[in-house]
């Protein structure tokens, strides 16, 4: 028996024991034994099927948790077949995979002016080949949506999203080694690709899984759905926010998102149960214009520039906590200067003896759950940027700023930990298919997580891609062929 049927066998007999261990409820509904064939392992497993209540000490509130215990719940995928080898097919299937990969990542979706259509037409055909149910939704013209859906066994379930965006940010081809829409297979096995890391791989790895769960015949008891999303890149407000509140997002009556991660650079994959939230802040200073000899007290350049150093302290002791190994990336509060606009323009190039009376400066700031964000606040207004230097906020206001607390103030973030039950599968899956799970991470940028966190739903980031550099945004993104091959295949119950 190959090491893919040790592993499967060896979650197959576990898997009692392993829901027994996790979740050790006083009362059971019922269960029922299952009948399973896959890929030449036959025999039984125990469902577990109803509701169970889990009172904790000394305390009258009361749990109802409703689990099913997953068959297989190979959430691995890139654990699988570089490391392990959990599937494996034939070359002309590896290579359809690569191809329709390929297709996907030929769609030059970058924004500002991504060709939102003809990814929806791709998925769409994607979705019909798969016998999936499926619609487009447009909650802003021009940005459509794409939701497939396979419907479970029993769909009062509570449901599964797995999430995706089809918007890439832009890229500057002339530094890239190959055309960045081209998805070109080098010698080495690497597609270069504007995508091929965020996040095409995992929309595509989400139909692949489906894809060989259907071959297999197998139904889910839950509901899955998958999501296509547009703008992401560009804050999600049309799109995932929207939909986050709609009443087809409340008809789906989804109990756990997963969305995109990041890749590894090491051999221990990443997940991420939190995220630092996004406020973009346009500071202005002002001042009196005048000869460019003068020396003039508190002029609109001396103002900002005071800012900035203020600012630069302040990113440089977040980075010191690093460095030191006492905080993650995640886990501080990162500011860097996006643009300084200053001067008057001339025909070639700018006025040189006029000092200007306005300028500006843009920061990307990204705040953890954990950060105090009125400490925060007020380090801004007397420090970044007091109203006694002639400074402001851009309009007195952030360009954007997106919450780090729910409307109850508890911290935007997935629970890891034995009260969840979502994440407990996930950690065993990942650990049961043979790889390595690292600390449970706060995602340092943003993603459309935080719109389904706001709703009180758990969601995990996930991208399966150890051993990988992080390529996200760079030039040169790539993927290797040989972890594109290594599938999600998700066996949810």
């Amino acid at each position: 028996m190959n090491r893919a049927l040790e592993m499967r066998k060896k979650i197959i007999e576990d898997s009692p024991t392993l829901f027994e261990s996790m979740f050790p409820l006083p009362q059971v509904l019922h269960t029922h034994n299952l009948n399973f064939k896959i890929k030449g392992l036959t025999g039984k497993a125990v469902e577990v099927v109803g509701l169970g209540e889990l009172r904790k000490k000394d305390s009258a509130m009361v749990w109802k948790l409703r689990v099913i215990l997953p068959l297989l719940l190979l959430l691995a995928t890139a654990i699988a077949e570089t490391e392990t080898e959990t599937e494996t097919s034939s070359e002309e299937e590896e290579d359809r995979i690569i191809s329709r990969f390929q297709q996907y990542l030929k769609i030059n979706t970058s924004q500002p002016s991504p060709r939102y259509y003809e990814a929806a037409e791709f998925v769409i055909s994607e979705g019909k080949a798969l016998s999936l149910e499926w619609e487009t939704v447009e909650f802003v013209a021009g940005k459509p949506l794409v939701l497939l859906k396979w419907e479970g066994g029993n769909p009062d379930l509570p449901s599964i999203l797995l999430y995706s965006h089809t918007d890439v940010v832009p890229s500057e081809p002339p530094k890239w080694a190959h055309p960045p829409f081209s998805a070109h297979l080098d010698s080495a096995g690497r597609i270069f690709a504007r995508g091929s890391q965020d996040m095409k791989c995992v929309g595509m790895q989400y139909l692949e899984a489906l894809r060989r769960l259907r071959a297999r015949n197998f139904r889910p008891l839950r509901t899955i759905y998958l999501a296509f999303s547009p703008d992401e890149e560009i804050g999600g407000h049309d799109a995932a926010e929207k939909f986050a509140h709609s009443d087809l997002f409340r008809r789906m009556n989804v109990a756990i998102v997963l969305d995109e991660g990041l890749a590894s650079p090491g051999p221990r994959y990443r997940a991420f149960f939190a995220e630092r939230s996004p406020w973009w802040m346009v500071i202005k200073a002002v001042g009196a214009p005048g000869h460019g000899s003068k020396l003039y007290d508190n002029s609109a350049m001396e103002n900002l520039f005071k800012s900035i150093e203020s600012i630069t302290r302040f990113r440089a002791s977040q980075l010191d906590l690093i460095k030191a190994g006492l905080k993650a990336e995640g886990d501080v509060v990162s500011v860097n200067m996006v643009f300084l606009k200053a001067g008057t323009p001339s025909p070639t190039g700018f006025v040189m003896n006029l000092q200007p009376s306005e300028a500006e400066a843009g920061f990307d700031i990204r705040v953890p759950p954990t950060a105090d964000p009125e400490s925060l606040e007020r380090r801004i207004a007397e420090e970044w940027a007091p109203s006694s230097r002639n400074m402001s906020f851009y309009l007195g206001q952030f360009k954007q700023k997106t919450p780090v607390h729910d409307k109850s103030g508890k911290p935007l973030l997935t629970k890891t930990d034995g009260s969840n039950a979502w994440w407990g599968l996930f950690e065993n899956a990942v650990q049961k298919a043979g790889g390595k799970l690292g600390k449970p991470e706060v995602f340092p940028a943003a993603t459309d997580s935080r719109y389904f966190r706001q709703l009180g739903l758990p969601a995990i980031g996930f991208s399966p891609m150890a051993n990988t550099p992080v390529l996200l945004h760079d030039h040169n993104e790539v993927m290797e062929k040989r972890k594109v091959k290594t599938l999600i295949v998700l066996r949810i119950d």
